[in-house]
């Protein structure tokens, strides 16, 4: 693993049993990674996937000379919100490019974004989509100046590094803890990937996706590629819901009761798919009896405010 200032360390989150009747008739061991409780900077933004994600890409930063960040996101975007918390915790100046229109008055997410200092660059969706053409790069450095430029979700090798090591803290932490599954919710595949880099053989990463379609598969493929030790791994597409920010009331009942008997605040768009679709998978017997599984709280809570007010309060609960 690559050597990393103190300012970006971090203790390591809490490793719980999870304890669920489904999963006790199932005859499984549960666990729960409490990365939602690994938090930096102002508020819920900067947690979860997006620190591990982030923190070797803010050294490269912090070391590279522009003293600004650019990256790229939809209006309710995790990464937007954490590239700004970022940007406000350790003193860099922070680029937004916002997919579609600016909404009257903003949302929470980009509410939070300008308060922590982010400009925010709104494009159009054909505009959005050349993101990653040098040519649109070009006039946005000619615009803004020099950046580190970060992609959409923030997944790159730097961020890779940082997921692997969700594997190798765990493994720290329970020595004696072997797991048969890594479960994490899976937008890019960048977490799903870096674990896969760290898992031991004969345990497998489950990715479940939060969106329609098969692209993650390919995605967490090129993104393993060139590494000698990528282990198995598997993308779950059942519990997407419809896709991205979609949700049926299946969905909110369990998130409300899940919060209600374990204090845990789960995100209707990651977290809450994946650990619906665990418990929905223990009672199908897709896990054999006697499997340990590691499922990954990967954040993503800052959006749960943005979720009730465009919604209509259908959760339940504050994190």
């Amino acid at each position: 693993m690559p050597v990393i200032s103190t300012l970006f360390q971090h203790a390591p989150s809490p490793l719980e049993r999870l304890i669920l009747p489904e999963f006790e008739s199932a005859g499984l061991s549960v666990w729960i990674k409490r990365d939602d409780l690994l938090r930096m900077g102002p508020g819920l933004a900067l947690c979860g996937n997006k620190w591990r994600k982030l923190k070797y890409n803010l050294a490269a930063a912090k070391s590279a000379g522009p003293a600004q960040l650019l990256t790229f996101g939809g209006a309710f975007s995790n990464h937007i919100a954490a590239v700004a918390g970022a940007g406000a915790a350790f003193g860099l100046k922070t680029i937004g490019v916002i997919r579609g229109e600016a909404p009257p008055g903003l949302n929470p997410t980009l509410r939070f974004a300008r308060e922590c200092g982010m400009h925010l660059h709104f494009v159009n969706r054909a505009a959005f989509r050349s993101k990653e053409d040098p040519a649109f790069l070009y006039r946005l450095e000619q615009t803004y100046g020099p950046f580190y430029h970060l992609p959409e979700g923030g997944t790159n090798e730097k961020a890779i590094e940082g997921a692997r090591e969700i594997v190798t803290e765990c493994q720290h932490q329970q020595p004696a803890l072997q797991a048969d599954y890594w479960c994490v919710s899976a937008g890019t595949g960048g977490t799903a990937a870096g674990m896969a880099l760290e898992a031991k053989p004969g345990s497998k990463v489950l990715a479940f996706s939060a969106l329609k379609g098969d692209f993650l598969k390919r995605a967490i493929a090129m993104l393993s590629a060139g590494y000698p030790t990528a282990g198995d791994w598997a993308v779950i597409t059942d519990f997407h819901f419809g896709g991205y920010a979609k949700h049926r009331p299946a969905l909110l009942q369990f998130l409300n009761h899940f919060y209600q008997q374990h204090g845990i605040a789960l995100d209707p768009i990651y977290t809450g798919k994946l650990f619906f679709g665990l418990v929905d998978l223990a009672k199908q017997g897709f896990f054999p009896k006697g499997s340990t599984i590691v499922a990954i709280h990967t954040g993503g809570l800052q959006g749960i405010h943005g979720f009730n007010e465009r919604f209509g309060d259908l959760l339940h609960y504050t994190p």
